[in-house]
């Protein structure tokens, strides 16, 4: 994967964004586990395509063509990522939006902060539901965990997260990340991508 850290946020959506498609592209059972107890494969999809639309709506911003479902959910994906993506190259990128959670702030940023790092995240879930193992970046994942770990007790508060797993001192950044958020490292899934 392109190093993430110092990417406009539209490159950076479409550089995650595009990584997560090619694993939606290439899962043959999306009914499989996810390392999150609740989700099947195709709710990692459904989850983005339920949240997103109603966040943004909260900071009165629509989201023009995304879709209604994840029925199809790699063709979901896709179309979610095309209206995201044509957010973030249009003229309303730097338009500032207030948030009652955050404040206020330009929405490429607020996309940014809270829908390209959930795909980036949700990628580890989607590739593991199907045995593999996605090339994500190290140094993205080390600058998620800072920032999650910097939020204290509000990000367990929050429920949005499970319990962090232990790992061991020098576990790389991506399996460190994942562990915080309560992915379990050892979930199955070891074919690379």
């Amino acid at each position: 994967m392109t190093e993430l850290a110092g990417l406009s946020p539209a490159l950076r959506h479409r550089t995650v964004a595009g990584g997560f498609a090619d694993i939606a592209n290439t899962i043959t059972d999306w009914d499989a586990q996810t390392p999150v107890p609740e989700w099947k494969a195709r709710d990692v999809v459904g989850h983005l395509v339920q949240w997103l639309p109603g966040f943004l709506r909260a900071a009165g911003v629509d989201l023009p063509g995304a879709p209604s479902d994840a029925a199809a959910p790699a063709a979901a994906f896709g179309q979610l990522s095309e209206a995201v993506q044509a957010l973030l190259d249009g003229p309303d990128s730097t338009r500032v939006v207030t948030m009652q959670m955050v404040g206020e702030m330009p929405l490429a940023e607020l996309i940014d902060r809270f829908y390209t790092a959930d795909v980036f995240m949700h990628t580890f879930d989607l590739a593991r539901s199907n045995g593999l193992t996605p090339d994500l970046d190290a140094g993205f994942a080390a600058e998620l965990h800072g920032g999650l770990v910097a939020m204290g007790p509000m990000l367990q508060e929050s429920g949005q997260f499970g319990a962090p797993i232990p790992v061991p001192d020098g576990t790389d950044e991506v399996t460190s990340l994942m562990a915080f958020i309560g992915r379990d490292p050892g979930f199955p899934g070891t074919t690379r991508r």
